[in-house]
């Protein structure tokens, strides 16, 4: 329900990538809620968010610049368009890889309206000159737009109507400080709790007319990665499955017996999380073992397991990164139904490892 663009990422291609691709966009259009009422979780950031709009619209003002942080798909694209929606103004939607040039950002500046908001995601990928530019911006509303080359350059400044600027990074680290501190407003983006995304399955299905039952959600939710996107993703899977294999109807064991054909198991992993866990622990008996090595192993580029395997697989606590190497945790052995040697038993030396 709540989803943000696509990005050039390997986790594009996968059904539990966050990342978008363009039958999720096509889909997240007619599903997208057009107010914060209908917007599920987040509720911190909800509160937050409707207290800075409200005093915008008491006050005829437009609203404060908005950061929003967070992995991709839980709802920073969607919660930009609520906050035209909210403030009754337009939206203008760009990303910061399409901005390489001052240039560029002159040009989509200077054709806003009034109180119009300007949704930049990826933000923290814009290029630098651009980025000095949008300061000006953002605090002034006036760029200086430079005509001519060389010694005979000139600085025109121009005036800009009253905007708001939306800006989406999934690494908040990347911004630059000035640049941070000119928004009035930064809120983060946690993952969801698996209550919250049962709420986004149940909705998605009704727009979908998709019939499903409470436990059939829950076993969707559960192993969603806490993130809409992928919550709405593993639906459509699964109702394709009810429609060929049962009458339509989404239990919790048409759910299970779907997503065990897409290979999806119960705690959300997919093949290539299981395959770099179970290189881990049968070739290399639970690490340590270096990333490159693990790489080749499961036959992956190095980049593609640290980027896209390996934050999930720490975040559900099944391994760790440590100084000497990856390795891998109890839950991982239980997880795969496999027994860990003596050494990597509970009370030989493993804590060791993670005190490293």
């Amino acid at each position: 329900m709540n989803w943000d663009d696509t990005t050039d990422t390997p986790a594009a291609e996968r059904l539990v990538g966050a990342s978008a691709d363009r039958e999720d966009q096509a889909v997240e259009a007619a599903l997208r809620p057009k107010d914060l009422g209908e917007f599920i979780g987040q509720e911190k950031v909800r509160e937050q968010l409707d207290l800075v709009l409200r005093a915008a619209r008491a006050r005829g003002a437009t609203a404060d610049h908005v950061l929003l942080s967070g992995a991709p798909g839980l709802g920073k694209t969607t919660l930009s368009m609520i906050i035209a929606a909210e403030m009754g103004a337009p939206i203008r939607i760009t990303s910061g890889p399409a901005i390489q040039h001052a240039g560029d950002l002159a040009a989509i500046l200077s054709s806003l309206q009034e109180g119009e908001v300007l949704f930049l995601d990826e933000i923290h990928r814009m290029s630098r000159p651009a980025e000095e530019m949008l300061y000006m911006a953002m605090e002034d509303f006036r760029v200086d737009v430079i005509v001519g080359k060389g010694p005979g350059a000139t600085a025109i400044p121009l005036e800009l109507p009253p905007f708001t600027l939306v800006g989406a990074t999934t690494r908040a680290g990347l911004l630059p400080p000035p640049l941070r501190d000119r928004f009035g407003f930064t809120a983060h983006m946690e993952f969801y709790e698996p209550a919250e995304l049962e709420r986004v399955v149940h909705r998605s299905a009704s727009l979908l007319d998709v019939e499903i039952d409470t436990e059939g959600a829950a076993e969707i939710a559960g192993r969603s990665r806490g993130t809409p996107r992928i919550a709405n993703r593993l639906l459509r899977r699964v109702r394709d499955y009810a429609q060929v294999k049962a009458d339509g109807l989404i239990t919790k064991e048409i759910a299970a017996a779907a997503l065990a054909v897409y290979e999806v198991d119960a705690r959300g992993l997919d093949r290539l999380d299981r395959a770099v866990l179970q290189a881990l622990l049968k070739l290399f008996g639970g690490g340590p073992v270096g990333l490159s090595t693990l790489a080749v192993a499961v036959g992956e580029e190095r980049e593609t397991v640290e980027e896209v395997a390996e934050p999930f697989l720490v975040r559900e606590g099944l391994l760790a990164r440590t100084p000497r190497g990856r390795v891998a945790t109890p839950a991982a052995w239980t997880h795969l139904g496999l027994t860990p040697p003596r050494s990597q038993a509970p009370g030989n030396g493993q804590g060791d490892l993670f005190g490293a």
